[in-house]
């Protein structure tokens, strides 16, 4: 079998691992391989394709993988469910303290306790949400106060 038919085989193969691993390091030997077959086509010797595949492989394993492993990975980041509650801002249907309260909060009522717990929030006050603890929002006015100042 001809030298270049076995890169591009090797280039094939490394390329059906990226599709499994998606790490973007066996994409970079795929290209490498066909830098072999380009110097098997121009009619290279064995030891000068393998030299170029290896030159090529560390190039871009080291010169382009980081690049566009940040291009693909540099979008905001993206929260739901109740990671998507914290810091946003609930106003107090029920005095709030270290251990009840009520809050309105994206539309919904949520159970509340303050942080730090000797705080107390009155009815009708703005508070933001620190963290959510099971079925109970942990609140506090920090943040806000700081906005509106």
């Amino acid at each position: 079998m001809a030298d270049e038919v076995v890169w591009i085989v090797v280039a094939g193969a490394l390329l059906v691992g990226e599709l499994l691993t998606l790490d973007l390091v066996l994409v970079m030997f795929a290209l490498a391989a066909l830098v072999g077959a380009g110097l098997a086509v121009l009619g290279a010797d064995l030891i000068v394709q393998l030299v170029g595949f290896a030159v090529a492989a560390a190039g871009l394993t080291f010169g382009l993988r980081p690049v566009a492993r940040r291009h693909l990975t540099s979008g905001p980041v993206l929260r739901t469910g109740t990671d998507a509650l914290v810091g946003v801002p609930a106003v107090v249907l029920e005095r709030v303290d270290g251990s009840t309260g009520r809050v309105r909060l994206a539309g919904e009522v949520w159970s509340a306790r303050s942080y730090p717990a000797t705080d107390e929030f009155e009815v009708g006050a703005t508070v933001r949400v620190l963290r959510v603890d099971g079925a109970h929002v942990i609140v506090h006015a920090d943040a806000v106060r700081r906005e509106l100042d």
